[in-house]
Formats: C-alpha cells, sequence, structure tokens
C-alpha cells in the first residue's frame, strides 16, 4: 500500500515539474522578432503593447481659485449634474407643513398610503 502511495506521489510531482518544462516554445528573442516584424507589416501599431507614459498637464490656476471658480460656476446653473443637466430653480410649496402633516396622518390612518409590500388596504 505503502508503495502505490509513494509512486503515485512520485508521479504526481514529475508531471507538475514537466509542465514547466514544455510551457515556453519560443525564447525571448524570437518573441521580439515576431514583434517587430508585425509592426513593419501594419498587424500591430510600434507602442501597443507598451504605451509610453504621458505626462499629467499642470494647473495655471492655485487650488483656491479653481474652488472658488467652481463654486461660482455651480450657483450660476453652469455646470450640468445628475441626468437632467441643469438645475433648475427649486419649487415653492403652496401650502403649510402643518397641514400637508394632517392630511398626511389623515391618509395614512384610513389606509390610503400603502405600507410593505401588501399594498392598500380594501
Amino acid at each position: 500500500m505503502k508503495m502505490k502511495t509513494t509512486l503515485s506521489l512520485v508521479a504526481a510531482a514529475v508531471a507538475l515539474f514537466s509542465y514547466g518544462a514544455f510551457a515556453q516554445d519560443k525564447t525571448r528573442a524570437e518573441v521580439k522578432e515576431e514583434t517587430k516584424k508585425a509592426e513593419k507589416s501594419g498587424q500591430i501599431q510600434p507602442g501597443e503593447a507598451s504605451p509610453t507614459p504621458v505626462a499629467k498637464p499642470k494647473s495655471t490656476k492655485a487650488r483656491p481659485e479653481v474652488k472658488a471658480q467652481t463654486k461660482a460656476d455651480v450657483k450660476a446653473g453652469a455646470i450640468a449634474s445628475g441626468e437632467e443637466g441643469k438645475p433648475g430653480p427649486k419649487p415653492k410649496s403652496t401650502r403649510a407643513r402643518p397641514d400637508v402633516k394632517a392630511e398626511t396622518k389623515a391618509a395614512n390612518k384610513s389606509g390610503e398610503i400603502p405600507m410593505g409590500e401588501a399594498g392598500p388596504k380594501k
């Protein structure tokens, strides 16, 4: 029994370590040569695999100046936000808060406002 276990472990180890030998078909020089040929023939763009880093643009304004300008633009409505774009004026209610609260309380008590997943009472 020990012999079978030992042989299976040895076979598994040989299979595991021999896989790396078959993984590499080409040398690094061959891969580089293929890449140069592909660039010359137009199959790939030069630098496509490893793009060169681009320097970040420098700002010409100071941070407080930019923040003040942004705040002014938001207040003026020049900066779109959300899905609707330019924010419009906020609607003003024509009714008093206590009246709205009393109406909501009465609707809730009568069962007009659904609660949970059950829906309105019948």
